[in-house]
C-alpha cells in the first residue's frame, strides 16, 4: 500500500499535469484589494465576490478610499455579500488601521496582518502567498476535504490539515499547489462527488477503496 509521501508525489505529478498554470481565483488591483475580496470570500464563493468587487474596485482601490466612504457606505456596496455588515465594519476597521499605522501599505509579515481587524490566520496565509509570494499554505474547505480523502491528514482541524500538507510537499510547491487542490477540489473532487472512490487521484491513491469516505468539516 502506497504511503503518505508516495501518495503526496503522485498528487503532485498529477496535478502539474492538469494544472501548469494557476490564475488567482479573486480579481484584485492590488494587494489590499487582494485583502479585502479574501475577507469578502468567507461563505461566498469567489464568482460573487468578482462580479461585486468589479463595480467597486475601478474606483475604490486604497485603504484611504475606504475610510473616505465609511461602513454605511461599503455596506450598501458589498449588500449582495453574505454577512455584508461584519465584512464592512472589518474593512472600514482594517482600513483605518493600514492608513493610520502603516501609511496605507500592506503589512508583509503573518503576525501583523493577523493582527490587522477581521484577518485571521488562513487570509493572512492567502495574501502572503499570492500577493507577496511568500511560500504559504492557506487551508480552505476544498483542501482540508481533499487531504482527508487522500489520506494526507486525519482532518481534525484546519491547522493540524497545513502542518500536515507543509510536511509532505516542498515548499517551492506550496503557492502554486494549493491553488492546484482548490481548482481539483471544484471541478473534480467535489464535496457531493467522488467521495474518495471516483475521480482520477482518489482511484490512483486508493485503487481498492470501495466505501465512500467521509470528512470532517473545516
Amino acid at each position: 500500500m502506497m504511503g503518505a509521501i508516495g501518495r503526496a508525489k503522485v498528487i503532485l505529478r498529477i496535478l502539474n499535469k492538469i494544472y501548469p498554470k494557476t490564475p488567482i481565483p479573486l480579481k484584485h488591483k492590488n494587494n489590499f484589494t487582494l485583502l479585502i475580496s479574501v475577507l469578502l470570500s468567507a461563505q461566498c464563493t469567489d464568482v460573487n465576490v468578482n462580479n461585486v468587487t468589479k463595480n467597486i474596485y475601478p474606483k475604490y482601490n486604497k485603504p484611504e478610499h475606504f475610510v473616505k466612504l465609511g461602513r454605511k457606505k461599503i455596506e450598501r456596496l458589498i449588500k449582495s455579500i453574505g454577512i455584508f455588515r461584519i465584512k464592512a465594519k472589518s474593512i472600514y476597521n482594517l482600513s483605518k488601521t493600514l492608513v493610520k499605522k502603516y501609511n496605507g501599505r500592506i503589512p508583509r509579515t503573518f503576525e501583523e496582518l493577523e493582527q490587522l481587524p477581521g484577518v485571521g490566520h488562513k487570509t493572512a496565509s492567502v495574501v502572503m502567498s499570492q500577493g507577496f509570494g511568500h511560500p504559504a499554505f492557506p487551508v480552505d474547505t476544498h483542501i482540508h476535504r481533499l487531504a482527508q480523502r487522500w489520506g494526507l491528514t486525519n482532518g481534525k482541524n484546519v491547522v493540524q490539515t497545513e502542518t500536515d500538507l507543509k510536511k509532505l510537499f516542498p515548499k517551492k510547491s506550496w503557492n502554486k499547489l494549493h491553488l492546484q487542490i482548490i481548482y481539483y477540489g471544484r471541478e473534480h473532487c467535489k464535496a457531493r462527488e467522488c467521495f474518495g472512490i471516483s475521480c482520477k487521484i482518489c482511484t490512483t491513491c486508493y485503487p481498492g477503496r470501495k466505501k465512500p469516505i467521509k470528512t470532517k468539516k473545516a
